[in-house]
């Protein structure tokens, strides 16, 4: 056990964060890090040796296990191994690398695109390429942390306006130096809540004040538009977003992330980007498997209008029930609990009757606003649907939340 002597704050931080956990599973309320040991149907799991219904994927789309997405990815593997020479700079680029970012490119409706095998580490490289000392970067409150970290990285003027707040927005943007350069980053749907930033409205305050607008689709791509195509299309938009930053990892079943836009700009970030210039390349099978997510998107789109139905099906429930389902418009969809300690009781009462859904407390969201972040995806059928509404509706009963 670490000891800390006075004024040692790292051994301070690492104690009470240990006391934090320590007294969570004391309390039979420590939810995290469960193993997981099958994947059936995009559906449901196998989690401590009981099959339970799966209300936590980012998978949105249900293409997990997809044959043809498999199958791409056992191919990638037999043709190229199971890594890469390193950084695509110095060591190569595959053939799958350029055609995934001409697939990218071409589903974005963007000039190219570059990939990155984190999502993580693309939010924070691209804002601390593109912006610097003397450039003002400004972000929703509730944008992603790799934004915010991405904003703080970069060393330019932070700045943050109010959640989906278009007033304040223009009030920021006001505020900036004369002559700084200033770029916008905004989530397209925010990962706590489930709703839309309003996007037609950004874009023109960008236009009006000369600033550069960074979204990122994480939870958007595969979810909104009539094809999947993300929020642009969503809202009937041509190509208003300077910098599309996206996931590889959520509905599309691989891991990392991507940028898109004009060829300028991506060739920029190919060469100035310390994550692109000194990170090993996306492995060959998650390559090949983001790209035949890609291409399943677009030839089976029936999938996004199940989501969406399964989505409406899954609020409209919560909401008869009387649970406050907060501004969500999508199939992310938080349930409000209140208390930290009341959202643990919600999911023990969920998990005991095996569903999987987890907790999101503070510091993730303010105090006495925990939730269920509940996900419901194109696997999930409605008869599924409604069990899990039933033990949602059993859980709130027995927490005194409805």
């Amino acid at each position: 056990m670490i000891m800390p002597q006075d004024g040692d704050r790292i051994a301070q931080r690492i104690e009470a964060m240990l006391e934090r956990v320590n007294g969570i599973k004391a309390h039979e309320h420590y939810y995290f890090n469960q193993p997981v040991t099958e994947l059936r149907g995009g559906s449901r799991a196998i989690v401590r040796g009981r099959e339970m219904l799966m209300f936590a994927s980012y998978g949105y789309l249900g293409l997990l296990g997809h044959p043809r997405i498999n199958s791409a990815a056992k191919a990638a593997i037999d043709k190229y191994g199971t890594g890469t020479h390193g950084v695509r700079l110095l060591a190569g680029t595959l053939d799958l690398h350029i055609e995934l970012e001409a697939a990218i490119a071409s589903f974005k409706h963007a000039e190219d695109a570059v990939c990155f095998s984190s999502d993580y580490v693309t939010n924070l490289t691209a804002i601390s390429t593109l912006v610097g000392r003397n450039d003002a970067v400004i972000c929703d409150k509730l944008d992603h942390a790799s934004i915010v970290d991405g904003c703080i990285l970069s060393g330019a003027d932070f700045l943050r306006f109010r959640h989906n707040d278009m007033n304040d927005l223009e009030r920021v943007l006001r505020k900036v130096e004369p002559g700084a350069s200033k770029l916008v980053v905004v989530d397209a749907v925010f990962s706590m809540d489930g709703d839309i930033i309003d996007l037609p409205h950004v874009a023109r305050l960008c236009r009006e004040h000369g600033a550069w607008l960074m979204v990122d689709e994480a939870h958007s791509l595969g979810m909104l538009g009539k094809t999947g195509r993300g929020i642009e299309e969503h809202f009937g938009l041509g190509d208003v977003v300077d910098v599309k930053m996206g996931t590889l990892s959520k509905a599309i079943p691989s891991v990392g992330g991507y940028v898109a836009g004009k060829k300028e700009l991506i060739q920029y970030i190919k060469h100035v980007s310390r994550a692109f210039i000194f990170s090993a390349a996306l492995p060959p099978a998650q390559a090949a498997a983001a790209k035949a997510a890609l291409e399943v998107i677009l030839d089976e789109p029936d999938r996004i209008e199940i989501l969406r139905r399964n989505a409406a099906q899954f609020i409209g429930g919560l909401k008869a029930l009387g649970f406050d389902t907060m501004n969500t418009e999508t199939a992310i969809v938080p349930v409000l609990c209140g208390p930290d300690e009341r959202a643990y009781e919600m999911v023990r009462a969920c998990q005991r009757e095996n569903v999987f859904a987890l907790p999101v407390v503070s510091p993730a969201v303010p105090d006495g606003t925990a939730r269920l972040r509940a996900t419901v995806t194109a696997a999930h059928s409605p008869d599924e649907i409604e069990q899990a509404l039933a033990v949602f509706e059993s859980a709130g009963r027995k927490t005194g939340i409805i």
